[in-house]
């Protein structure tokens, strides 16, 4: 009788997981290249030290050191180009030597064929190399189940008026 108990249950999962019609349609491949645009230390900046924006020169190599970002992603390279995504998310300086951080930032896509959908990355981002690459682990909507990889590229520094572009190509898999 005790058997039964856990038999009846089990045929009922069984039986509902075979018969599921949910289908994911072919996989499918992105390949994509964006620019970040980063500014720090301004009214504007859209890099800022947590807990409070820094009063001075962002110091990146700070072991521990938390950093929000909402950077404007472009397809075009020129500054000033229509967005097409926002880089939203933290960094977080994981190495005691200040040479690499922690990335967790969700692209959004706000313009633009992908508009409405994510793709997740994180990974040790390495600060002080010219390229580095990182993990996509997810994303939503047109992106539904993401996996891949996505290279950074520093292709332009200006200290005095505190901004960084790079270059990210994307190779995403997804449904």
């Amino acid at each position: 009788m005790a058997s039964n108990i856990f038999i009846l249950p089990l045929l009922l999962f069984l039986s509902i997981f075979t018969c599921s019609t949910a289908k994911l349609g072919h996989q499918k491949e992105t390949e994509m290249t964006v620019y970040y645009h980063e500014y720090s230390g301004s009214r504007n900046a859209t890099l800022i030290e947590i807990p409070s924006p820094s009063t001075g020169p962002l110091n990146t190599t700070k072991f521990g050191l938390m950093m929000c970002t909402d950077d404007p992603i472009t397809e075009k390279i020129e500054e000033g180009s229509v967005p097409i995504a926002r880089g939203r998310g933290i960094y977080v300086i994981s190495a005691l030597d200040g040479s690499h951080a922690h990335m967790l930032v969700s692209v959004v896509f706000i313009n633009g064929k992908y508009k409405g959908s994510t793709l997740e990355i994180q990974g040790s981002y390495a600060l002080r190399e010219r390229a580095t690459e990182v993990a996509v682990v997810g994303g939503t909507g047109k992106f539904r189940l993401a996996r891949g990889y996505a290279t950074f590229e520093v292709l332009h520094t200006d200290s005095l008026r505190g901004y960084l572009l790079a270059r990210s190509n994307m190779t995403v898999l997804h449904y």
